[in-house]
């Protein structure tokens, strides 16, 4: 009896080997770069960088529903054509549902529903994040009067609400800086198959998570070319090129796979790590001829993955694992001018897996085997992705309550990230996101933790980070 017990506990220790390392489950790390919490003003702070712990700003401060969610911003011109107003963008409630729209005229110190936008019926009806993006055609890749501005949102399938079965994905374009938009017209749904093939229709999740404008690989000049990033849940990543015709007309390229395909044999990592919500940065302040893929593991057995491509996205480099400071989910990068030199702005909703930090801060998710930071900025260059090194520092730009906390804590709710960025001309950097950031407690002086998630605007300058972070190392 004892050998047999003994060689079925040899079988199933066997058995438990082979299935971890299928699913190619790496260590959690711990990062060593400091952490700015911007929840807690040090003390002898000097004043001018008091700003950075003490203001923060709703998006939608007349919101009276108990959830909103995954905003998206772009910078619009004044009347003047200067880019000095946000324009920010959200549906009412998780992913799907009607797209609110704000802008601020003072680098996010207030936001207002303007009048001079309209927005279309269609959008009452969105079913995915939207996303945002300004469209730039001329050569020298330098906003002008041709530019426009897209906004996207995909149509899963809601196994909560199977009554809705379009599929594809949405997209609405603005010509006059977002005062107008066309109404939403579908791409790849069911109507383009047709009912006999409606099952080839593609189950877009968060179209686009990217939105790259081309170059031509061998001479390296602009084309009025995107490549726009989704996925599917089978975690499946597609690409899909955007163009205009000669009358103007928005044309979609049929998507195909771009990190497993003929040239890119990757399908099996990106099935270990569930990979999606892809970010792509270009190099050199956005103007460089090499592209950074950043991805959200969404199996959270490995961290996010990194690859580069020198060819426009046709091919892609093996991808590896980051560094645990840049681990997360929803990247969205912004390039900030430092001097000579540029530097990455990166927001993400932050996934640490360091056994250790989790026993310190959240010794109740063990079993669980990640925490969250919830809404992070890494600061960083370059030469940290290309060499996989971890950057500056982190920034934890808000806390959002996990469960009945009574203060802001090192661990927090995960439902947040999906930023709006913006940078302006003088280094301004302004980030929305979505969480349970708390309601300001009169009686208390501070914000207190409670059920109602919503948008939450902070305005930064990296030099003023730079000056503080002597304080939190």
């Amino acid at each position: 009896m004892r050998k047999k017990i003994v060689i079925v506990t040899l079988v199933l220790l066997l058995a438990l080997t082979a299935l971890l390392a299928g699913c190619n489950i790496t260590e959690g790390q711990d990062y060593t770069i400091p952490l700015i919490d911007l929840e807690s003003k040090p003390e002898g702070l000097p004043s001018e960088y008091a700003y950075l712990f003490d203001d923060r700003t709703i998006v939608d401060p007349t919101n009276t529903t108990d959830y909103l969610a995954h905003p998206d911003s772009v910078l619009i011109k004044d009347a003047n054509g200067n880019l000095n107003t946000i324009l920010t963008m959200f549906p009412e409630g998780h992913g799907k549902g009607n797209v609110k729209v704000r802008v601020s005229a003072d680098k996010g110190k207030t936001y207002v529903e303007s009048s001079d936008i309209v927005v279309p019926e269609s959008w009452a009806k969105s079913q995915e994040t939207p996303t945002v993006y300004r469209l730039i055609f001329n050569k020298d890749n330098i906003p002008s009067s041709d530019d426009k501005l897209v906004m996207i949102s995909g149509n899963p399938t809601w196994y909560n609400d199977p009554s809705y079965k379009k599929n594809g994905f949405n997209a609405s374009v603005s010509s006059d800086e977002g005062k107008t938009w066309t109404e939403f017209e579908t791409f790849y749904g069911r109507d383009y198959f047709g009912k006999m093939k409606a099952y080839k229709a593609f189950n877009c999740v968060v179209a686009m998570s990217s939105l790259t404008r081309l170059k031509d690989a061998t001479t390296h000049e602009w084309k009025n070319e995107w490549m726009g990033l989704f996925h599917d849940k089978s975690w499946n990543c597609y690409k899909t090129i955007l163009t205009f015709d000669e009358n103007g007309k928005m044309q979609w390229s049929y998507p195909e796979k771009y990190f497993n395909n003929e040239d890119n044999h990757y399908r099996s990592i990106q099935k270990k790590s569930n990979m999606c919500e892809v970010e792509v940065i270009r190099s050199e302040g956005g103007e460089g001829n090499e592209l950074c893929l950043l991805t959200r593991s969404n199996s959270k057995k490995i961290n996010s993955l990194i690859s580069f491509s020198t060819d426009e996205g046709k091919t892609w480099s093996e991808p590896k694992e980051v560094p645990a400071a840049l681990n997360g989910e929803r990247h969205k990068a912004e390039w900030v001018k430092d001097g000579d030199n540029w530097r990455l702005f990166i927001t993400f909703r932050a996934i640490d897996r360091s056994a250790d930090r989790i026993a310190k801060y959240a010794p109740n998710l063990k079993s669980k085997g990640w925490m969250s930071e919830g809404w992070i900025a890494w600061v960083g260059d370059w030469d940290d992705l290309k060499n996989g090194t971890e950057g500056d520092y982190r920034v934890k730009l808000a806390h959002t309550y996990l469960g009945d906390e009574e203060y802001p804590q090192r661990s927090a709710n995960g439902d947040t990230g999906y930023c709006g960025n913006v940078v302006f001309a003088d280094g301004t950097i302004v980030t929305s996101s979505y969480g349970r950031f708390g309601e300001w407690d009169e009686a208390q002086g501070r914000y207190v933790n409670s059920q109602k998630t919503y948008i939450l605007s902070k305005t930064v300058n990296l030099k003023d980070l730079d000056a503080v972070v002597g304080y939190f190392k």
